[in-house]
C-alpha cells in the first residue's frame, strides 16, 4: 500500500478559488481523493471545479467570516480526511492607522474563518479519525515586516490554534501543521509586483537562494501532510521559503 495516496480520501479546501488553494485541490484531486471546494468568488471557485480530475468532487460558496455561511458548508459536508485552511487577506496597514476595523478585518479572514469553521466541524464529528488538518501560514509569523503587525499577528495566533489542536485530539490520532511560506508566485504575487514594482520584487528575489516558490511547490507538501506518509509529523511548522531566513 502507497503511504502517500490520498484514494478513498474527502478533503476540504477553502480558498480555493486562486492561487495556493486552487492549486491543492487540483493536486488533491490528482492523488485521488474527492475534494471539498469552498471560496466567496463563484465564477472563479467553479473554475477550480471544473479543473479537477476523477468525479464525486463538489463545491460549496462561502464566506467564512459569516456564521451561517459555515453552518451551511458544514451541512453539505458528511465526514472528512483532511481540512487545508488556505483562504486568508494580505493587506499592509501601518501601525498608526490601526483601529478595531483593521483588526476586525484581518483576524476575520486569517483567524476567526478557519478557527469557527474547525471548531464547527469538530463539534459535528465530520472530522474522521487519523484525519489531518493543514493551515496556511506565512514566514511573517515569525519575521514581521512594516506595516504587517495584523498580518504577522494574525498568521502566528493561527500557528498556536494548530498547536493546540494536535495536543487535543491526538488521541484520536488527528493531526495539525502549518505551512509557513514566503514569495510564491501566486495572483497575490502580482498584485505585490504591481504595487511596488517588477524591479523591487526582482531585487528582493535576489534574497531567496532557490528563488520565489510556485503554487505546486506547496501543494506538494500539502499533499504530503495529508498523506499516511507523514502520519507521526504534528504540532508542527515547514517553513517553505526558498532558503530565504537560512542565514537568519
Amino acid at each position: 500500500m502507497n503511504p502517500f495516496s490520498l484514494a478513498h480520501k474527502t478533503i476540504l479546501v477553502t480558498g480555493a478559488s486562486s492561487g495556493i488553494g486552487a492549486e491543492a485541490a487540483r493536486m488533491i484531486s490528482k492523488s485521488g481523493a474527492r475534494v471539498i471546494i469552498t471560496a466567496r468568488n463563484e465564477e472563479r471557485l467553479k473554475a477550480t471545479f471544473n479543473s479537477l480530475e476523477g468525479s464525486n468532487h463538489g463545491y460549496v460558496l462561502a464566506d467564512l467570516t459569516n456564521e451561517e455561511d459555515i453552518k451551511n458548508l458544514i451541512d453539505q459536508i458528511d465526514h472528512l480526511d483532511g481540512v487545508v485552511h488556505s483562504s486568508g487577506i494580505v493587506r499592509p496597514f501601518p501601525i498608526k492607522f490601526i483601529g478595531a476595523k483593521q483588526i476586525d478585518e484581518m483576524y476575520g479572514a486569517n483567524y476567526y474563518g478557519p478557527v469557527v469553521l474547525t471548531s464547527k466541524l469538530f463539534r459535528a464529528k465530520k472530522i474522521n479519525a487519523g484525519a489531518s488538518l493543514v493551515f496556511m501560514s506565512s514566514i511573517s509569523s515569525k519575521f514581521p515586516h512594516k506595516g504587517g503587525a495584523l498580518y504577522s499577528g494574525s498568521k502566528a495566533a493561527l500557528n498556536s490554534f494548530s498547536k493546540t489542536i494536535a495536543l487535543e485530539y491526538a488521541p484520536q490520532k488527528i493531526r495539525s501543521n502549518v505551512i509557513s511560506a514566503a514569495m510564491v508566485r501566486t495572483p497575490l504575487f502580482d498584485e505585490a509586483e504591481k504595487a511596488i514594482s517588477k524591479e523591487m520584487m526582482d531585487k528582493h528575489g535576489e534574497d531567496y537562494p532557490l528563488g520565489f516558490g510556485d503554487p505546486e511547490d506547496i501543494g506538494h507538501a500539502i499533499l504530503f501532510l495529508l498523506s499516511g506518509g507523514s502520519r507521526w509529523i504534528t504540532g508542527t511548522e515547514i517553513v517553505m521559503d526558498g532558503g530565504l531566513s537560512a542565514g537568519h
